[in-house]
């Protein structure tokens, strides 16, 4: 695999996401919805993710056409992105959503399997490529946010549809195959279901995917209810994006001087005080450095949780282990936070929905802590 090429791809595919999926809320809110079917909607991303991913990916393996699997997905969410942006009733929003979320799942999956694919016996190198993910999403964050700004949520889907068709231009070029992966069936997940400490270590990656929803989907609505410009919230988009680096850049060093389950206690820690910090903001600039946790919350988290999953995997499942791991805490939680978050931002608003989290994140830490010692 041309390793320049990768790294434009990745740059232009987390740019293009970072030109949209954060603005989606606002733009389901700007069309009227409440906090209920903006939950709705939020959740049906990482909900249809779960089947869609494996669903393509099935049928890229059996066609032997991954690079055209890749191209059809790309133009299907372009267009679907359009169609997004026009204004309709719930619930045909609803279905392009799910047509958007259909094709747009399948993408990154692929590149990152023909990724690990050629990077061979060097799989230690593929942070350096999707580090360029992070530039991109840092990078196009705070201009969409300008822009939105300056003129409307046009330049959102705008922006989105211009870096995925330069993905596009870079895809065609790129060597697009796939390893072998076992799927997760039904066997397997019984098989992995057996070690206890498995329970407990989704019942947390379950937690961390509900308090990531519920940040991701609503913070902003929050912050532009109390007076934030899109051109702030953009930046604060760019402050949680160089929050990971040092977490990934140590990672290595912070698994070797900590066991996997202390760090996903201090990940849970980190949420706690998160999500309490946002309620009690009175000013959209307080939750800049609020933002600086993202690294100790989603980063620290995932890293440990790839990591752990990989040690308790029965032989010869860690791949069927990986993806019940990031099914659960992305899929499954992600979608189980928006829906939460919803409901609880109509019920008692933005401010005791966040406290709310808050209470989860500690009695998650609280079960961890007690049954510590019967998982590790």
């Amino acid at each position: 695999m041309n390793y320049v090429r990768s790294y434009a791809f990745y740059f232009l595919y987390y740019a293009g996401a970072a030109a949209l999926i954060p603005f989606l809320a606002i733009h389901y809110k700007s069309l009227g919805f409440s906090g209920g079917q903006i939950g709705i909607l939020t959740a049906v991303i990482p909900l249809v993710s779960l089947f869609s991913g494996p669903l393509w990916g099935a049928l890229a393996d059996s066609t032997r056409r991954h690079q055209q699997a890749l191209i059809l997905a790309m133009m299907g969410a372009i267009g679907f992105a359009i169609l997004l942006a026009i204004p309709h009733s719930f619930y045909i929003l609803l279905v392009m959503l799910l047509l958007f979320a259909f094709f747009s799942a399948p993408i990154m999956p692929l590149v990152d399997n023909a990724t690990l694919a050629a990077l061979g016996d060097h799989k230690e190198h593929y942070g350096r490529i999707r580090l360029w993910g992070a530039v991109g999403w840092g990078i196009a964050a705070p201009v969409i946010g300008y822009l939105t700004e300056s003129s409307d949520l046009r330049w959102a889907f705008g922006g989105y549809v211009l870096l995925m068709g330069l993905g596009v231009l870079v895809a065609l070029k790129l060597s697009i195959r796939s390893p072998h992966i076992d799927a997760l069936v039904s066997q397997d997940l019984h098989i992995i279901l057996q070690d206890s400490r498995w329970r407990i270590f989704l019942i947390v990656a379950f937690v961390g995917g509900i308090l990531l929803s519920a940040i991701s989907s609503f913070l902003f609505i929050y912050l532009q209810d109390i007076g934030a410009n899109k051109t702030l919230l953009g930046f604060m988009l760019t402050v949680a994006t160089l929050s990971e680096l040092p977490v990934l850049y140590f990672s290595s060093v912070l698994l070797k001087r900590w066991s996997m389950l202390n760090l996903m206690i201090m990940a849970l820690f980190f949420f706690a005080i998160r999500t309490l910090a946002y309620s009690f903001i009175s000013l959209p600039w307080m939750a800049l450095p609020i933002q600086f946790l993202h690294g100790l919350t989603f980063s620290l988290m995932w890293v440990a949780g790839i990591s752990y999953a990989n040690q308790i995997a029965p032989q010869g499942m860690s791949a069927a282990a990986q993806g019940l791991f990031s099914g659960v805490m992305l899929g499954m939680g992600s979608a189980a936070g928006s829906l939460l978050g919803g409901l609880l931002f109509d019920a008692v608003g933005a401010i005791w929905m966040f406290r709310v989290m808050a209470g989860i994140a500690a009695l998650a830490i609280g079960i961890l802590w007690r049954t510590k010692k019967i998982y590790e």
